[in-house]
């Protein structure tokens, strides 16, 4: 019978606070698009030189193009302004930089492949978080519920 109660405290914590938490949510799952963008922005010719690593034709367009991406992101989902079709955008976007980016199982076993790995896992982990925020929708904090 404990556990029954636990549970029917921890659901009314969530559906209570439902608006504030989906908030949160939506700045974590932020998070990792500001501090990518700003560090492209900071270290443009190192972002360049990653996208030539990874013989991408135009890798001055592609640096520009996703900082354009991650600051929309970024925007949309902190304060929750087209935010479904923000989550839409965040799954491709994650979905394209993982095919291109994160394809471990082309590294040899060792430091590199991990990594790659974790790479890969967080951005199937923030797949899932975008794909949450879609069917959510933005919560009762956002410009979205304004208008």
């Amino acid at each position: 019978m404990k556990s029954n109660s636990v549970s029917l405290a921890v659901d009314e914590f969530a559906k209570g606070r439902a608006d504030a938490l989906i908030l949160i949510g939506r700045i974590l799952l932020a998070w990792v698009f500001v501090g990518s963008a700003y560090g492209a922005i900071s270290n443009f010719s190192g972002s360049v030189g990653y996208f030539r690593s990874l013989n991408l034709p135009a890798p001055e367009l592609f640096t520009m193009t996703n900082i354009v991406l991650e600051v929309l992101i970024s925007v949309g989902l902190i304060l929750g302004v087209g935010t479904r079709y923000c989550a839409i955008l965040t799954f491709v976007f994650v979905l394209a930089a993982t095919a291109i980016a994160h394809r471990y199982w082309e590294y040899p076993a060792g430091a590199q492949q991990i990594g790659q790995y974790n790479h890969f896992l967080k951005n199937v982990s923030i797949m899932g978080g975008a794909m949450l925020i879609f069917v959510t929708g933005a919560g009762r904090f956002s410009f979205d519920r304004a208008s």
